[in-house]
C-alpha cells in the first residue's frame, strides 16, 4: 500500500511539469482526439458462491486514447490498455478452505462513452459509462477463470490537462472455474493522470 501511495504522489508531483507544455487546458469545443496516462488505486472484491470477506487494495496503471464522436456535442469514446490488481482477501465458499487471499491481475480494454460538462474555461466534468473486457495475466487462486467482461461507471474531472476520476466496475460474466458455482468481480477505483 505504501508503494502504491508513493507512486501516485510521485506521478502527481511530476504531472504539472508535463501540463505546462499545453497551457490552454482541455477544450471541449476544440479537442477531437486526446491521449493520456493514468495511475491509481483499486479496491476489489469477489461476490457469489465464492466470495471475499475483505477487499484487495491494488494498483491501476493505464495508457488511454479518446476520440470525439459528435460534432454537435462534447461526446467522446475513450479506450486504452489498463493493468489492474484486483481480487479479494479471506475467500469463502464451497471449494475454498482456509480463507486464502485471491490476487487476480488483469489487462483490461474499456470502451467508455464520456460526456463533457464545462464549468468554466479550464475545468470540465466528464461522466462516463461503458463495457470492458479483461484478461487475467497472473494471480494465485486456481478457481477463477481468466477472461472477464463487465461495465464501468464513474466521473472524471479535468483541470489544465490534469485529470482525476472515481469509478465503479462490476463484472457480468462468471469468473468461477467450477461450472456448478458462480462468482463475479467488482472494484471501486480512484485514478489520477494527465491528458495531452
Amino acid at each position: 500500500m505504501k508503494k502504491i501511495l508513493l507512486a501516485i504522489l510521485t506521478f502527481m508531483m511530476a504531472a504539472p511539469s508535463f501540463a505546462q507544455f499545453n497551457s490552454g487546458g482541455f477544450s471541449l469545443d476544440e479537442e477531437n482526439i486526446y491521449w493520456g496516462a493514468r495511475l491509481g488505486i483499486s479496491f476489489g472484491g469477489i461476490s457469489g458462491d465464492i466470495e471475499t470477506d475483505e477487499g484487495r487494495t491494488g494498483m491501476t496503471l493505464a495508457g488511454i486514447v479518446g476520440l470525439r464522436v459528435s460534432e454537435n456535442a462534447p461526446v467522446f469514446l475513450e479506450s486504452g490498455l489498463y493493468y489492474t490488481e484486483r481480487g479479494g482477501n479471506k475467500l469463502k465458499g464451497p471449494v475454498v478452505e482456509g480463507g486464502p487471499d485471491a490476487h487476480l491481475n488483469y489487462l483490461e480494454v474499456p470502451a467508455l462513452i464520456k460526456y463533457g460538462i464545462a464549468t468554466d474555461q479550464e475545468v470540465a466534468f466528464l461522466p462516463f459509462l461503458g463495457p470492458y473486457i479483461g484478461m487475467g495475466i497472473s494471480g494465485n487462486f486456481k478457481y477463477m477463470k481468466h477472461p472477464e467482461m463487465g461495465f464501468k461507471v464513474g466521473c472524471g474531472v479535468e483541470w489544465n490537462n490534469l485529470y482525476a476520476e472515481a469509478l465503479y466496475q462490476f463484472g457480468v460474466t462468471d469468473i468461477c472455474d467450477p461450472d456448478d458455482y458462480s462468482s463475479h468481480g467488482h472494484a471501486f477505483g480512484i485514478n489520477f493522470g494527465i491528458n495531452f
